[in-house]
């Protein structure tokens, strides 16, 4: 039972290491917020925190009719 949890716990270790090696290298961290990733802006998803913050208030607009905020 030792010896696994020292194997993973030494797998686990290799693993963090290899992604704050990947992290220097790159010079950042990935960014992972839907509003900044070029792949959904083209589909037309965004963030719904940043949906609701634009519907507010507009609910008599075009660009909203469909809201019930």
């Amino acid at each position: 039972m030792l010896q696994i949890f020292l194997v993973v716990t030494v797998l686990i270790a290799i693993f963090v290491v290899m992604m704050a090696i990947g992290i220097i290298i790159k010079g950042k961290f990935s960014d992972t917020h839907i509003g900044h990733n070029t792949e959904m802006k083209k589909r037309g998803i965004t963030c719904a925190k940043n949906e609701s913050t634009f519907c507010q208030g507009r609910l008599d607009s075009e660009t909203c009719r469909g809201c019930r905020i």
